[in-house]
């Protein structure tokens, strides 16, 4: 059985990080000498004061950056995949307390914390195998005259922008993988969660990473810092993860110096169960692709499409499974579900609520929350959901399923594109004809086929249309981060 987490144990992992800016492997006050709050959502109280990163901090940053590259780029691939290997070890050593430090600032159950610690961890292994299995290829021309020689080489400075809701494994997803390749990173963290990434920092460091290899900059004004570093020409990549939105301003931003870009946006993702599914096997993978992480992943579920005979039983499953919910502070013994990031995450989903009510939705089940100053929102079931409510065609982000009932594979396959997302999707089925019919023409990037959770080092994330581009992990995942080069070679006859 796990110990309980104490007060003392809280002080200490949130002490142990080092709050000041990463920039160039060199832990420094920020120039103007400001900092900025870190709360904890479940409490509302001030968990540390990090540094607030100005724009001469973003132009050291990536001064350091372009000055190490070419080093960097030139380390043997075993030294760079040894570095993440050391990584990864201190990772999986210190997973309590960074699990500790995670829900502390993000609010997730602390057995969730643990787990992404380790998926997160996962990453750095994997890339450290991936770095020294680059490839290229020679060939002879068709017409025999020459050999053509491609070659993958690193493609400069990156800027890793990353979201508050996975702060480590969003971090390790696009930091391994950047650095394996050669390239230089800055990292610009979620300002509502940067200790987990300081923390990340302090281990790269630790693990044996050379000076001028990466930066940490945490800000109040991600905006401007990030338009900084993307204005300056010796930039070659940015990484996002967040909001659509945002990523089309920044791609706005990219386009007149052509930055490459990877954008990893929202989701809406279509849960769908046939009539002929196993209805126990589909509530229980619902529980986990709807309440993951308190319900704020763009991989969650959010809408569940169920077929006529069988909604009234998947209801009732998923009911008496939201009845075991327990709501409350992440670092307490049997919590399942925590608290939202922040106050407008939580009226941004009793918004929607209130708008699907009004459309005629029903309360299957609502819990509680907890009293007081947490950011808190009770798990709520809806059934009867119009397909054309607000909440069928808008990122949740929050602890709460709508069922929408359909008739036939034709009708759920409209209702399931008709978004201008593009990101996960859920299908249950023991149908096997049906499954790969319906998974070809899901307009999405991954399907979970009987399953509700997709994420897995060795596969590729991303998605298509309003969610993004670019693909993460797997054997592609490097690719992003890589440029290539051709030669042709002239070969003289005999």
């Amino acid at each position: 059985m796990t110990p309980p987490v104490s007060a003392d144990d809280e002080r200490r992992v949130v002490d142990e990080v080092n709050t000041d800016l990463l920039v160039g492997g060199v832990w420094r006050a920020a120039s103007g000498g400001d900092s900025l709050d870190v709360t904890d959502p479940s409490t509302g109280a001030v968990l540390a004061r990090v540094a607030d990163a100005t724009l001469d901090d973003a132009r050291d940053a990536i001064e350091l950056a372009s000055e190490s590259q070419d080093a960097w780029g030139a380390t043997a691939p075993r030294e760079r995949g040894e570095i993440l290997r050391k990584a990864f070890e201190l990772m999986v050593e210190r997973a309590d307390d960074l699990a500790l430090l995670m829900t502390l600032e993000m609010g997730k159950p602390l057995a969730e914390s643990r787990a992404e610690v380790l998926y997160a961890a996962d990453y750095f292994r994997w890339f450290s195998e991936e770095a020294v299995r680059l490839t290229g290829s020679w060939r002879t021309a068709p017409d025999g005259q020459s050999r053509l020689l491609v070659m993958k080489q690193p493609v400069g400075p990156c800027l890793l922008v990353t979201p508050w809701n996975f702060p480590l494994a969003m971090g390790t997803r696009k930091i391994g993988p950047a650095l394996a390749a050669g390239n230089t990173v800055i990292v610009k963290p979620a300002k509502q969660t940067p200790l987990s990434m300081l923390a990340l920092g302090g281990i790269l460091i630790e693990a044996g990473l050379p000076r001028g290899v990466l930066s940490v900059l945490t800000t109040s004004n991600s905006s401007a810092l990030v338009g900084a570093i993307m204005a300056d020409s010796r930039l070659r990549k940015l990484s996002f993860t967040g909001s659509t939105e945002v990523g089309i301003a920044l791609l706005e931003q990219a386009a007149p110096g052509l930055l490459r870009t990877s954008m990893e946006l929202g989701g809406n993702a279509p849960f769908i169960v046939f009539d002929d599914a196993d209805l126990e096997l589909a509530a229980d993978e619902a529980m986990r692709a709807k309440l993951r992480n308190n319900g704020e992943a763009c991989t969650a579920a959010n809408r569940f499409y169920v077929q006529d005979g069988v909604a009234e039983a998947f209801v009732a499953a998923l009911t008496e499974r939201f009845s075991r919910i327990v709501t409350g502070r992440g670092v307490e013994d049997g919590v399942t579900l925590g608290p939202l990031i922040d106050r407008p995450a939580v009226d941004k989903v009793d918004e929607l609520v209130q708008a699907a009510l009004e459309d005629g939705a029903t309360i299957a089940y609502e819990g509680e929350a907890p009293a007081g100053t947490g950011t808190y929102y009770p798990p709520t079931l809806l059934s009867d959901v119009p397909a054309d409510s607000r909440i069928v065609h808008e990122e949740i982000f929050g602890p709460i399923a709508s069922v929408v009932r359909f008739s036939t594979e034709e009708e759920v396959l409209r209702l399931a594109n008709a978004s201008q997302y593009g990101l996960a999707s859920y299908v249950f089925t023991e149908n096997l004809d049906r499954a790969i019919r319906v998974s070809e023409r899901l307009e999405v990037g991954m399907v979970g086929l009987n399953r509700g959770v997709l994420s897995n080092v060795a596969a590729p994330f991303g998605g298509i249309k309003a969610s993004g581009f670019g693909r993460e992990g797997g054997d592609v995942g490097i690719d992003e981060y890589l440029a290539v080069k051709y030669v042709s070679v002239g070969v003289a006859g005999p």
